[in-house]
């Protein structure tokens, strides 16, 4: 007696999802091998992937920004491309450029679009900071609906797709703050700190030996899709909406949901993004566990990387000595109180 076909995807759902927690566990122990310590922002790096989200690393030089999404790359056997941003890079040279070529057929002189290294499912935009706007706007096309548009064309990006960027917080000599618009296409803005004393000294004999540990590739392209779509499938009950909702809308000064301490500090807040983010979080994060479900801790666990980039906070602030964080910290402290 064949099985109903709804019985047959369940069944595959629960397998797939054995096998993204398998995959998680597989991906922190290979990166493991390059990174010390570093664990959450290894965990973030592995929901955004899972969920199909763009990540920006902030820290200061040295942290392993670079090393960190490159092993990430390589342990998922996606193709992989590094643009270094700098003041002089061009849009072209992240999107790709024409040239002309002559038709061995006919003699005759053609344009032939050759692709630039956005064309890759993991892009590497290192210190994205360091190119002015005009080229930054290069990568928004791409990191909102997947396409590149040059030369007339419209381009489609091979899935999966994903832009991992790092940015440098404390140098500002020859550096270019990003547009509101393209922070909000990153899922994710991850701050990577210091690593402790044994951490540090961890890192010190582990780099200054003769060979760098090599990784296995643990998940292809297709498998990973596959687990893409697994998350999202996992169900999100109406009240996790709402209080994704919520949070999102609390984060607005002039919003009737917004606390005090928004009002007092805040003079912008997150878009819509803000909660389908939350939301899409917390679902490849319960995913990544073997979880079935998603929970309020989940959302309250991603919340600081999906928040903290989309606060705008005001002098006021700036006064009295509150960054980003520490308002969006104290946003998931009061939310304790909603359920």
């Amino acid at each position: 007696m064949t099985a109903p076909a709804h019985a047959l995807t369940q069944d595959r759902d629960v397998a797939l999802l054995r096998q993204t927690e398998e995959t998680a566990d597989a991906l922190r122990a290979e990166v493991a091998k390059r990174i010390v310590g570093q664990r959450d922002v290894v965990d973030g790096v592995l929901v955004s992937l899972l969920a199909g989200g763009h990540t920006l690393l902030v820290g200061v030089p040295g942290l392993a920004k670079t090393l960190l999404i490159s092993s990430v790359a390589e342990v998922l056997d996606l193709k992989f491309s590094r643009i270094q941003f700098t003041p002089d890079l061009m849009p072209t040279d992240i999107t790709g450029t024409e040239v002309i070529e002559e038709d061995r057929v006919t003699g005759k002189r053609v344009f032939r679009f050759v692709k630039g290294p956005i064309f890759a499912n993991i892009v590497l935009a290192d210190e994205i900071n360091r190119t002015p706007p005009k080229t930054q706007s290069a990568l928004l096309e791409a990191m909102e609906e997947r396409t590149v548009s040059a030369a007339g064309q419209r381009y489609r990006l091979e899935p999966p797709f994903f832009v991992l960027a790092t940015q440098n917080p404390i140098e500002q000599e020859g550096t270019y703050q990003l547009p509101e618009a393209q922070m909000d296409r990153f899922m994710l803005e991850l701050r990577m700190d210091y690593p402790s004393r044994s951490e540090e000294e961890a890192v010190v004999s582990q780099t200054t030996g003769e060979h760098l540990p090599k990784l296995d590739a643990i998940l292809s392209a297709a498998e990973l899709i596959e687990l893409q779509g697994l998350v999202r499938r996992v169900p999100a009950p109406p009240s996790l909406v709402e209080f994704a909702v919520r949070m999102a809308r609390a984060t607005r000064p002039k919003d009737e949901l917004a606390p005090e301490l928004i009002r007092k500090y805040v003079a912008w807040g997150g878009g819509p993004r803000a909660a389908q983010f939350l939301i899409l979080g917390a679902k490849a994060l319960a995913a990544s566990r073997g979880q079935p479900l998603p929970t309020f801790d989940d959302i309250r666990e991603v919340a600081p990387g999906v928040l903290g980039h989309r606060v705008v906070i005001n002098f006021e602030a700036e006064a009295d000595g509150r960054s980003q964080q520490d308002v969006v910290a104290e946003l998931i402290e009061e939310s304790k109180e909603w359920t």
